[in-house]
């Protein structure tokens, strides 16, 4: 009997992770009434233990912006800017006032970023470098919160099947370590983390912006409603 309920729990469970549904399509009405056509990038809060996390995602960042057709300020320059005048913390940056932001950079809205999550755990047989990104688009016309999203990407994602049984596997798994211990592998898990929270192309991403060919097509999300 306790045979039969164990194979009924792991069927359920089975059943219950086969059917988990997508997060609910994000309402765009406010972006699509803002109308946004730039965008400046803060730098992220990190939350991470990782002091290399901040430059490996904002490095990143302007990439999938810029896709997705929106002019990005570059990068460099609004990290200057903030340092020229005081502000050389994260946190410091985000509790600017959205007037001021405006005001020095005339952009349409500001990204906050938080990285809630950049480094690689170990386990007996593997090793996984994990990525997690979270961000809001604000109006810098009007202070409201036009588009917010997260992002998980891993470098288990990216690796095959060994299908060399057990041997194989433990050897994968030492190769996968040495390489994430002396390559920072979290640099190209922050690359896809950043494309799938950002990229229209993504679900509940940005929308398209005015230099895209696609400008005011519904994105990903909203095509699956």
């Amino acid at each position: 009997m306790k045979t039969l309920y164990l194979a009924i729990m792991v069927i359920g469970t089975a059943i219950l992770s086969g059917c988990v549904s997508p997060p609910p399509a994000y309402d765009y009405s406010e972006f699509r009434l803002a109308d946004p056509k730039s965008v400046v990038v803060l730098p992220p809060i990190n939350n991470s233990q990782e002091v290399v996390a901040g430059y490996s995602v904002m490095s990143q960042v302007a990439a999938p912006i810029s896709e997705s057709g929106f002019y990005t300020f570059p990068i460099a320059i609004v990290n200057e800017t903030f340092k020229n005048n005081g502000l050389t913390v994260a946190n410091d940056v985000h509790a600017v006032p959205y007037q001021k932001l405006y005001e020095i950079f005339g952009a349409d809205t500001a990204l906050y970023m938080t990285i809630e999550n950049y480094g690689t755990s170990y386990v007996i047989v593997s090793s996984d470098t994990v990525v997690t990104v979270s961000a809001k688009l604000v109006d810098l016309r009007s202070g409201a919160v036009l588009w917010q999203n997260a992002a998980t990407a891993s470098s288990a994602e990216t690796r095959g099947n060994s299908g060399g049984g057990l041997i194989g596997m433990l050897v994968e798994a030492a190769v996968n370590q040495i390489i994430e211990t002396v390559v920072d592998r979290g640099f190209d898990i922050a690359a896809i983390a950043n494309a799938r929270l950002l990229n229209a192309e993504s679900y509940n991403g940005l929308l398209y912006g005015p230099r895209s060919p696609k400008y005011g097509q519904p994105v990903v999300s909203e095509k699956q409603k």
